[in-house]
């Protein structure tokens, strides 16, 4: 119990070293911007009809004046303290507006997750299994066009398939438009995030397959799986007791480390469909100069996407004892 605790505490301060770099790096592109929070939030006319002592208001509260190194070390310091700032687009704490959005997003993101590992998993195994042949050249095919095709480009082609040509699914947003909040069901948000979800899982299946594939080739032709096929074993026996089990951990390793590409594909794909989550939030923080907002965003993601690879360190343990058992002696 003691050595996976010191390995817990290591892993945390691993955590919070990385997320100190990710919001130093951020707050430096930010402020390397050559965007003004007052032109591009207000406007160059407006701006020209306010008076002095306005223009010195919102420059005060937009912070053009302050030193960067203060305005860092300020937030850095609230940060600590569990208070991420005050969003100055939408005026309310920056908290708030994450979990409004990440509340959005959850759906999407986890079905896009799911879908991509599950159908990245059985397409590497068949394409493994049946390597040099049919389904293994049409599988990695598939695979290769994919991973060269931008999310927002497969987005784009979807939206004109199924929602303007067939008209099947919306063409965006995240409830139908003009209904209260109380008058929206579960089905009408399912069908409202199908595309973006389908967008997603369709682009992270690529990487995931492949490498399925590659590490199921390996295992096929070792010396342990020559000795199965010499005993008679039946060649689907052979890829779903020995080489399944083995593609296991780097299956797991590949799933948990999609949880980026999947939070970074969100951020094109939901601005095509015009999905108010996340991603979406992100780019209007990025594009309106709102510091504390994009903060906030960037740290948060950074955050789940550390405790998706500390969930899969820990379930390795769980799918190969002798990993846990090298913990404990370690």
């Amino acid at each position: 119990m003691k050595h996976r605790l010191t390995f817990a505490g290591k892993k945390f301060i691993r955590m919070g070293t990385l997320l100190l770099g990710v919001s130093l790096v951020t707050f430096l592109l930010m402020s390397a911007s050559p965007l003004d929070p007052l032109q591009t939030n207000v406007g160059e006319t407006a701006l020209g009809s306010m008076s002095r002592e306005q223009v010195e208001n919102l420059r005060a509260y937009w912070g053009v004046d302050i030193p960067a190194a203060e305005r860092y070390l300020g937030w850095l310091g609230n940060a600590l303290r569990g208070d991420l700032g005050e969003s100055l687009l939408y005026r309310q704490p920056v908290l708030a507006v994450v979990g409004q959005r990440l509340s959005g997003s959850v759906l999407l993101l986890l079905t896009a997750w799911l879908l991509s590992g599950i159908l990245g998993l059985a397409l590497g195994v068949l394409s493994g299994a049946f390597r040099g042949r049919l389904p293994d050249r049409l599988i990695r095919g598939y695979c290769l066009v994919i991973s060269s095709t931008p999310a927002f480009w497969l987005a784009i082609l979807l939206l004109l398939i199924f929602s303007v040509w067939l008209g099947w699914l919306p063409v965006g947003l995240s409830v139908p438009a003009g209904m209260e909040a109380q008058t929206v069901t579960a089905l009408d948000r399912l069908r409202h995030a199908i595309l973006p979800a389908l967008t997603l899982s369709i682009t992270g299946v690529a990487n995931i397959a492949l490498h399925t594939r590659e590490k199921l080739v390996d295992v096929l032709e070792s010396d342990y799986v020559l000795f199965a096929r010499a005993r008679g074993e039946s060649w689907r026996s052979i890829v779903l007791r020995h080489g399944l089990r083995n593609v296991l951990l780097p299956a797991i390793t590949l799933q948990f480390a999609s949880v980026s590409e999947i939070i970074g594909g969100s951020v094109l794909v939901e601005q095509v469909f015009s999905y108010p989550g996340l991603g979406q939030a992100a780019v209007e923080a990025g594009l309106g100069s709102d510091l504390p907002l994009l903060l906030g965003i960037t740290v948060i993601t950074a955050a789940i996407v550390f405790l998706g690879n500390l969930i899969a360190d820990i379930l390795y343990g769980v799918v190969d004892p002798r990993i846990r058992r090298g913990v404990a002696r370690e």
